[in-house]
């Protein structure tokens, strides 16, 4: 690691902080040491969040909002604490805007089925970005089968930004909505979120937010920001999977029809008419994911705990010795170097394909992502069918950096 001393990192106690990641001490197949960097797809979890839920497995688990014994209120009262906190990691004004969903896939489906099927008609157009996830497109695709709306994409260039000018040009006096990732999960890049949603406003419409690879990097103030719709899941912020948030709103979540029907949703049913629960309950039909919102909320009280300033610049002078430690290698092309970047790299070795150098990297003990990443327009763009991926979490350090670029060496000698 001798090239890491001349980047300025401030104090940071990452040897504390994997400490808090169990799933770090654990040895692969062939006796190599884990080295994580997949983050990006989904994030290991701290022992606070593994304790919070094996505490309501093992002690306070009852189905919520229904029962009046001691383990159902205990359970219910964890569950919309879980949402408050929620709230106040947005920055919401109420936490009665903070609807719990699956995942953030979810929370885009029900915006498009909801607010899409009852504000869009045939010709009113959608601007999603060329950097999306699929899913923030396949949402808008489907409602486009299902009621004419348009989709009008706008490009990034060979950086992987946001081609400003472009973007400001897409719009129409037809344009409804802006659907727009906050930060790429392919290449990392950071989207001016503030510019584009005052922009929308200028043209007055709507922005949803993909936040999904931004809050795990980045604080967020859905109120400062004056998002409309915010998404993310919570497997990426160090919680579980199968939870994921749609912010809304409030006079914009309380004009849209549900998004399905069932228990919890309801105020009075009948066979002549059913009316509906108030916010945020109208939204969530059947019984949640009690325990994954409580985990959840552990893991933002896990993350309250970090100096996410100092974390950040941890992050950054990663990502500057991963680049650096990069471009020494030949044949070693990265994609996405916009200046605004999170914790990631994608990137390809001449030669070698993507799943090729996964499964190599794999064989000594480095978890990355080879593929498209669920973003294969954005292949499309620089024209290859895949990268490979690293991306770091807060655990990750200078030796994940270097066991990295011994295995691509490993690599390059392989495909020599």
């Amino acid at each position: 690691m001798s090239s890491a001393a001349s980047i300025n990192t401030p104090s940071f106690d990452i040897e504390a902080i994997r400490k808090d990641f169990p799933i770090l001490a654990e040895t692969m197949p062939g006796g190599k040491k884990l080295t994580f960097l997949d983050s990006a797809a989904s994030a290991q979890k701290p022992q606070a969040v593994i304790d919070a839920m094996a505490n309501v497995y093992g002690h306070e688990y009852a189905n919520i909002h229904r029962g009046v014994y001691y383990l159902s209120q205990i359970a219910t009262d964890h569950f919309e604490a879980a949402r408050r906190k929620v709230q106040g990691f947005l920055g919401a004004a109420h936490d009665r805007e903070i609807i719990f969903t699956r995942n953030a896939t979810e929370a885009i489906n029900l915006v498009a089925a909801s607010w899409g099927r009852a504000n869009l008609k045939e010709g009113d157009q959608v601007i999603l970005s060329e950097m999306e996830h699929h899913a923030n497109i396949v949402p808008w695709q489907l409602l486009r089968e299902q009621t004419g709306i348009e989709l009008v994409v706008a490009p990034i260039d060979d950086d992987g930004a946001l081609i400003w000018e472009e973007f400001e040009n897409c719009f129409t006096d037809r344009t409804k909505l802006v659907a727009m990732t906050h930060v790429s999960n392919a290449l990392g890049t950071v989207t001016p979120i503030a510019d584009i949603i005052r922009t929308a406003h200028d043209h007055g419409t709507l922005v949803l937010v993909d936040g999904s690879q931004a809050v795990p990097h980045i604080d967020v103030d859905v109120v400062a920001l004056d998002a409309d719709f915010y998404v993310f899941t919570g497997h990426k912020l160090y919680g579980p999977s199968g939870i994921g948030v749609l912010y809304g709103k409030e006079a914009l979540l309380e004009a849209m029809p549900p998004y399905q029907g069932g228990g919890e949703m309801i105020a009075t049913v009948t066979f002549e008419k059913t009316t509906y629960a108030e916010l945020p309950h109208k939204f969530e039909a059947g019984t949640p994911n009690i325990v994954g919102a409580i985990g959840l909320g552990a893991a933002i009280d896990y993350l309250a705990t970090i100096d996410r300033a100092a974390a950040d610049a941890h992050e950054q002078a990663l990502l500057a010795y991963t680049n650096e430690q990069l471009a020494g290698l030949n044949s070693v092309r990265i994609y996405g170097t916009a200046p605004q970047k999170v914790g990631l790299v994608s990137f390809a070795i001449d030669g070698a394909h993507p799943h090729d150098v996964g499964t190599i990297l794999d064989h000594e003990g480095i978890a990355v992502r080879a593929g498209h990443h669920c973003a294969q327009p954005v292949m499309d763009r620089f024209g290859v069918p895949a990268t490979t991926r690293a991306s770091f979490g807060l655990h990750s350090d200078y030796d994940d950096v270097d066991t990295l670029v011994s295995g691509i060496k490993l690599v390059q000698e392989i495909f020599g």
